[in-house]
């Protein structure tokens, strides 16, 4: 793993015309992440965080501002360049998994790797997908529809898939936020063996229990960061889960 920035927002701006109304999203945001981190952007409805992960998963383009990327400039590259950005250096996970219904989760986990610059044969297809899965613990359902899975395994598909490009940032908005409390700590189980394997992973939620589990928190309060700081005591999803199995936990 290469240590250095992979991130670095410069006085980022995002400002929306909503009639004849400019709605200022996000304020002059300044943000720097180390590859290996594991970052928590925090904030109530309104904040500015999901405005900021479209910003940083190049959904979007800032009004004002530098955005560089694993050091490219991203802030002002076009939708096809920014198609390219996003398919070869970050992934995504979604609250509501996102999975193609009469799809296998193998499928599901191949599918980014169809829009590949170099074309893989199908038997490296297989072959990569099946490795992924059995990395997030779904070796043995690969082809399992997503109606034969639990939403837990489903996220885990969701996390395959995210993976399967060997992104430079794992983007996570709000992953745990259709999931129980028990699946919740399963799946931020997962999220810190990636990044303790050195991926870079910046996850929206608003749960600061959730938060809890990365190294960093960025909290946003009306589209400006309020405040930044290291997690002093990480959570450990392991050990809650056996607290939680041995009902010490409510």
């Amino acid at each position: 793993m290469n240590n250095g920035t992979v991130v670095k927002l410069i006085d980022v701006h995002k400002t929306y015309l909503t009639g004849e109304v400019e709605v200022q999203a996000v304020r002059g945001v300044s943000l720097e992440i180390q590859r290996g981190e594991f970052v928590a952007l925090m904030g109530a409805s309104g904040s500015g965080k999901s405005t900021l992960m479209n910003l940083l998963g190049c959904l979007d383009r800032p009004t004002r501002g530098q955005y560089l990327l694993d050091n490219t400039d991203v802030s002002h590259l076009n939708r096809d360049q920014l198609a390219d950005i996003r398919n070869g250096k970050l992934g995504f996970v979604f609250q509501s998994f996102n999975l193609l219904p009469r799809t296998s989760a193998r499928e599901n986990v191949e599918l980014p790797l169809l829009y590949a610059r170099h074309a893989l044969s199908n038997h490296q297809l297989r072959e990569r997908a099946d490795r992924i899965l059995a990395s997030v613990g779904l070796q043995g359902r690969e082809e399992h529809h997503p109606s034969q899975l639990s939403g837990g395994q489903q996220q885990r598909v969701a996390i395959a898939r995210a993976l399967i490009n060997d992104p430079e940032v794992l983007l996570a908005d709000e992953p745990t936020g259709n999931l129980d409390s028990r699946t919740s700590i399963e799946i931020m189980g997962i999220f810190q063996q990636l990044n303790e394997r050195g991926i870079t992973i910046v996850m929206v939620t608003h749960e600061s229990d959730i938060a809890a589990y990365a190294r960093r928190n960025v909290v946003l309060r009306d589209g400006l960061v309020l405040n930044d700081f290291a997690v002093a005591e990480r959570r450990n999803a392991a050990d809650e889960l056996g607290r939680r199995s041995d009902g010490v936990m409510d």
